[in-house]
């Protein structure tokens, strides 16, 4: 099967990004986007999401964290697309459920060409929500969710079933099945001889 990899650049007043990926990889990261727990959730993606993935950026940080945030999510939706292609043969759906201590992540995807989500979901006091970790927050983690699923062209969901002090405890989780349930939807199906909509095309 030909490779799916893919290489973007993007390049604002605010931020210079590079985005390389390979689809049905090692698991191999390297990031470096200044966001240091940034760079740790995305290694976790790629490594349980077995992509092989090269970040690099840079950004106004001086200002906030809030443009490169954001652009990472929109370059690598773009580098999904690209590599993704017609999307022919692909599963297009994939679900996952993750522990981590009194933390259960569950996250649902499909890639239908209509790029939409509405926030992390979870029942837990109000003031939860403002957790942080080196200035990063769930505020940070939607705008990135977001991006990426605009750009990718990707229904994404995710539900926390319970909250952990720890904003780390509660992100990672998110991350590694964000990873895996992207690497089921993206895998090949070979009973699937065309693109996976009745329409048969996914934008």
């Amino acid at each position: 099967m030909k490779k799916r990899s893919a290489e973007v650049k993007r390049k604002t007043k605010e931020t210079e990004i590079t985005v390389k990926l390979l689809i049905g990889g090692q698991g191999k990261g390297k990031i470096d986007t200044g966001i240091g727990i940034l760079d740790h959730m995305l290694e976790l993606f790629s490594f349980h999401g077995l992509f092989d993935l090269d970040i690099r950026a840079k950004g106004d940080l001086k200002v906030d964290i809030h443009h490169t945030n954001e652009d990472i999510g929109i370059v690598l939706g773009d580098a999904f697309k690209k590599a993704l292609g017609d999307k022919k043969g692909i599963k297009r759906f994939g679900s996952i459920a993750v522990p981590m201590e009194d933390v259960v992540a569950n996250v649902v995807v499909d890639i239908s060409g209509r790029g939409f989500f509405n926030g992390i979901k979870f029942t837990v006091p109000k003031d939860a929500a403002f957790q942080k970790d080196e200035g990063y927050s769930f505020e940070y983690a939607n705008h990135f969710f977001e991006a990426f699923a605009k750009r990718l062209g990707m229904n994404l969901g995710i539900n926390i079933s319970s909250l952990n002090p720890d904003l780390h405890t509660n992100l990672e989780p998110i991350f590694k099945g964000l990873g895996i349930a992207l690497d089921q939807a993206t895998q090949i199906d070979p009973r699937r001889k065309g693109i996976p909509s009745t329409k048969g095309v996914i934008d």
